[in-house]
């Protein structure tokens, strides 16, 4: 077994839509007719993310049960720094932080309420 996809929900689906491309880096590929708005993002070929444009601009509250995040691992000190370089040319603000003992760098992002996107390295030289 394997994970097959992520769905965000959010009324801002095309700046959301622009953050998983330009920053993250995925392309939007084939999506089936559903009878809502939306994309599917892909990564290798394969649908990762599925957007999905909801009706509200609140976000959903949050309840004990819940899922967080959704992360991506960038694999090297090149990948990490054009990622950061990307999030300032966009002016997206992030907060960083190291995971305890392992050393590894960590970056959160928040494209749209209610949507947190972490990155996680373990480059070395990582800013």
């Amino acid at each position: 077994m394997k994970l097959d996809h992520a769905t965000v929900v959010t009324p801002h689906l095309e700046e959301v839509r622009h953050f998983f491309c330009h920053i993250v880096g995925l392309t939007e590929g084939e999506r089936p007719p559903f009878s809502f708005e939306g994309y599917w993002l892909h990564h290798d070929g394969k649908p990762v993310i599925h957007l999905i444009k909801s009706n509200s601009d609140r976000p959903l509250a949050k309840t004990p049960s819940r899922i967080d995040h959704i992360a991506f691992r960038v694999e090297d000190d090149a990948g990490w720094n054009k990622l950061i370089a990307r999030l300032h040319s966009d002016k997206f603000a992030y907060q960083s932080s190291e995971v305890p003992a392992t050393g590894e760098r960590q970056l959160f992002v928040s494209p749209t309420p209610g949507v947190m996107i972490e990155f996680v390295t373990a480059a070395t030289g990582a800013h």
